[in-house]
C-alpha cells in the first residue's frame, strides 16, 4: 500500500492516442491497421488532498485539479533526483491541502 502527504510530487504516466505523437512521448507503438499513435506522456503533478477511501487529488501545472486513485499502477512519486532534474515541469501554484484521516 502506498501512502501519498499533501504536498508530494508526483507523476502520472498518461497513454495517449493520436496522429502525431508529442515530442515528450515514450514508448511509441504504431496501430496495426492506421495511422494512429498509442505513447506514453509524464504529467508532473503536486498532490493537495489525501481522501478518506484511498483516493487523491492532484493539481496540475495549470491549476487543474484531478482525482486518482492511490493504487493506480500508473502513478509514482518523485524521486529527489527527479525533482532535480524536473524542477521546471513541477506545479508551484498547487497549495497543500490537508490529509484525511482514515
Amino acid at each position: 500500500m502506498r501512502t501519498f502527504r499533501p504536498g508530494d510530487y508526483v507523476i502520472y504516466r498518461k497513454r495517449k492516442q493520436s496522429l502525431c505523437p508529442s515530442p515528450r512521448a515514450k514508448h511509441i507503438y504504431p496501430a496495426p491497421q492506421g495511422d494512429y499513435y498509442s505513447y506514453d506522456v509524464d504529467k508532473f503533478w503536486r498532490i493537495i488532498a489525501v481522501e478518506a477511501d484511498r483516493k487523491i487529488v492532484a493539481c496540475t501545472r495549470r491549476g487543474k485539479q484531478v482525482t486518482l486513485v492511490a493504487e493506480d499502477p500508473a502513478l509514482r512519486r518523485l524521486s529527489w533526483w527527479e525533482r532535480l532534474l524536473y524542477w521546471r515541469r513541477l506545479p508551484v501554484n498547487a497549495s497543500p491541502g490537508r490529509a484525511i484521516d482514515s
